[in-house]
């Protein structure tokens, strides 16, 4: 066993011990081979060093040689070390389509985004550890500045959904959710034409409305299995756990509300207090609704991601009695104008162009097959399954 610095690490070594973050957290089990995703893990995390198998740590000549076998095998050239692929399964994306998600990802502006997020995110991770485990200010200019760093004058709000839709970190529960919930919370005060102090206050509240869960053990927070009462209740109580961590804070009562009341719902069936519409501030049902959108729009261990349209259909099957009803026709009304005459994949697998909204059911639009034909999705059982 050695204990190599994070910044020597290699992919292809493999942990010997369990790579723990300073609060306890495992992110890399003992016996796992190193990628470059998970070294830079590790980096987001400020780990300083990790305990690795010597017997996995190659020389300079050993990496040459791999890097000249890979070299060969991409060149079609056979190696005597070098053993062929087996065959990959074909995806069976329809002729001439390519994944949208590919698509964002091979842009030189996601890339930067990518980076310049990955800075952001642990900024405000800093932010917020520090003041919750060693009571240090936050500093809400810092925040600030750095979530209007990734508003690109000129981009198009489609773009920035991109950004959010393919920028995701399955391992980062509270952090990076947070900065998309700011953003996305942003994009909604804009469409509800707020000022910009209250456009400010919004981004900060979304970068605060899950501070609570910082307070939940990581083994709960994070749990594969399902929860017992008990660790579902903690869960339940982060709001109130969070607006206790910030009440005593000089700042705008409607970012302490938001923290409180994201999870409450206008019938009366969120959490942790239960009440209805009456007694919700409207930042709370701002960040509620980016918030729920994030998640939806995110992977998770049991599906994939959901694309705008299924999001939309989800919140037009229950969400107009559990949010704000301006707030909320006013978010999809917009994330559906954003993807117009968009090509889609329906849930049959027939590539389409979206022609016309229909203002009734946003999620169920006219359509356009390939052939020309159209499909009303209102009078039909297909949907939307991706965009392309």
């Amino acid at each position: 066993m050695e204990k190599i610095k994070i910044s020597d690490l290699k992919p292809g070594m493999v942990t010997t011990e369990p790579v723990k973050t300073k609060r306890g957290q495992e992110l890399v089990p003992a016996g796992t081979t190193l990628t470059k995703q998970l070294i830079s893990r590790m980096e987001f995390y400020s780990i300083d060093s990790a305990c690795i198998d010597e017997t996995s740590i190659l020389t300079e000549e050993e990496i040459q040689a791999a890097l000249q076998a890979a070299m060969a095998q991409k060149l079609g050239h056979s190696t005597p070390e070098v053993q062929k692929a087996e065959p990959q399964p074909e995806i069976t994306t329809p002729k001439n389509e390519i994944a949208y998600s590919q698509k964002v990802k091979r842009s030189k502006s996601f890339q930067e985004y990518s980076l310049h997020s990955t800075m952001v995110t642990k900024m405000l991770r800093d932010q917020l550890e520090g003041f919750v485990f060693e009571q240090k200010p936050m500093d809400f200019d810092e925040m600030l500045k750095g979530v209007k760093s990734l508003i690109t004058p000129g981009q198009t709000v489609i773009q920035y959904f991109d950004m959010l839709h393919n920028l995701r970190s399955s391992d980062d529960s509270v952090y990076s959710h947070s900065l998309n919930v700011a953003m996305i919370s942003r994009i909604l005060g804009k469409w509800l034409k707020w000022s910009s102090s209250d456009l400010d206050n919004l981004v900060i509240a979304g970068l605060l409305h899950d501070i609570g869960k910082i307070t939940i053990p990581s083994e709960i927070l994070n749990k594969e299995g399902k929860l017992t009462d008990e660790e579902f209740e903690q869960i339940r109580w982060h709001p109130r756990a969070g607006y206790d961590l910030i009440k005593d804070l000089k700042m705008d009562s409607r970012i302490k509300k938001a923290a409180l009341q994201h999870h409450e719902r206008c019938d009366g069936s969120g959490y942790p207090m239960q009440v209805d519409e009456i007694m919700l501030d409207d930042f709370a049902m701002v960040v509620a609704i980016a918030d729920v959108y994030d998640a939806m729009t995110a992977a998770r261990k049991y599906r994939a991601p959901l694309c705008p349209f299924q999001v939309i259909r989800e919140f037009e099957r229950d969400g107009y009695h559990k949010y704000k009803t301006e707030f909320l026709l006013t978010f999809l009304r917009h994330i559906a104008t954003t993807y117009q005459n968009n090509r889609v994949i329906l849930s049959d697998g027939q590539a389409a162009k979206i022609i016309l909204l229909n203002q009734n059911s946003l999620s169920e639009p006219l359509v356009q097959l390939n052939d020309g034909s159209c499909i009303d999705l209102a009078s039909s059982p297909l949907y939307i399954q991706s965009i392309v």
